[in-house]
């Protein structure tokens, strides 16, 4: 087993009031895809942001490469920076420049590199990403996956150790989509590089993961393997009812059910009744449609 290269230790994060994450641990390891995922507001995206040192924790510690990040001074951080690219959400492009310009902001930032040679680094990392033909457009000139390969050739400028992908597949048709996660998994595979993705996208997830992390108002629920989570993902409803509440909460999530404990806690806010003054125990949650997730499974009643 590799040595993990980013660990999170008793990690909480507060806004004031707000606890948003609660004591989190987790071990990334050297070349592996961690996918965190969890519902909206559940603190992948904030877990994301500390993990890169654009916030520092309440308590607990956040270490890459063995460095504490609430221990580095500002230089320090910059230098561990240089070993991590990501790909933000939106790509993230700068529309004023060209896409090889893009790319080659951070080597002309960050290195001493002769022009030639960045230029030479510049199309290497665009064929990586099957952009070398679009160098001189502008990201207003290609599409929404284009500009996330663009994010992609710029985030591997500087040949970092570890990607951080924040939603990568959001926004995308479902052919782009793959696509990028086809992408992602041929670069690990090239490069070796250590993955962390955040998403709630779980045709992605159960592509591109080796290890993932759900989490819930932010507490971890369940750190395992990709097999792990599918096995939980295709049991029967009958083995279901069997399951821890954790459990039988991760696996409405993974298949998108529109009845589980996930919506159980919902009504337990008993909103209809403050609105419409009937008890929620008497609404009963029916979804307008099957949701197409859910065609094609085999499960026992």
């Amino acid at each position: 087993m590799s040595e993990p290269v980013i660990q999170t230790r008793e990690l909480i994060k507060r806004f004031g009031t707000q606890t948003v994450l609660k004591g989190v641990n987790l071990d990334v390891r050297k070349g592996e895809t961690m996918v965190v995922m969890g519902g909206s507001g559940c603190g992948k995206s904030t877990i994301l942001r500390m993990m890169i040192g654009s916030l520092m924790p309440t308590s607990g510690s956040v270490e890459l490469f063995g460095q504490d990040l609430s221990k580095l001074d500002e230089s320090s951080l910059n230098e561990t920076r240089k070993r991590f690219g990501i790909l933000f959400q939106s790509g993230a492009l700068f529309n004023s420049m060209s896409i090889a310009d893009n790319v080659s902001l951070p080597l002309h930032e960050h290195t001493d590199l002769d022009p030639n040679i960045i230029d030479i680094q510049v199309k290497i990392k665009l064929e990586l990403v099957g952009l070398r033909e679009h160098a001189s457009k502008f990201p207003s000139q290609i599409s929404g996956g284009m500009k996330k390969r663009a994010g992609l050739a710029r985030a591997l400028a500087l040949d970092p150790q570890i990607l951080f992908y924040d939603e990568p597949s959001a926004g995308l048709d479902p052919v782009t989509s793959a696509e990028i996660d086809q992408l992602m998994l041929d670069l690990t595979k090239k490069l070796g590089v250590t993955s962390v993705v955040v998403t709630h996208e779980m045709d992605s997830a159960f592509t591109i993961a080796d290890r993932m992390c759900m989490l819930d108002k932010g507490r971890v629920l369940r750190i395992g393997t990709r097999d792990e989570f599918d096995e939980l993902r295709t049991c029967t409803d009958e083995d279901a009812l069997k399951l821890p509440d954790d459990d039988r909460l991760i696996r409405q999530f993974l298949r998108g059910d529109p009845l589980g404990p996930l919506t159980e806690r919902k009504v337990e806010d008993d909103y209809t009744e403050d609105l419409l003054g009937i008890p929620s125990q008497a609404v009963v949650n029916t979804p307008a449609i099957e949701p197409t997730r859910s065609r094609g499974r085999t499960t026992s009643s």
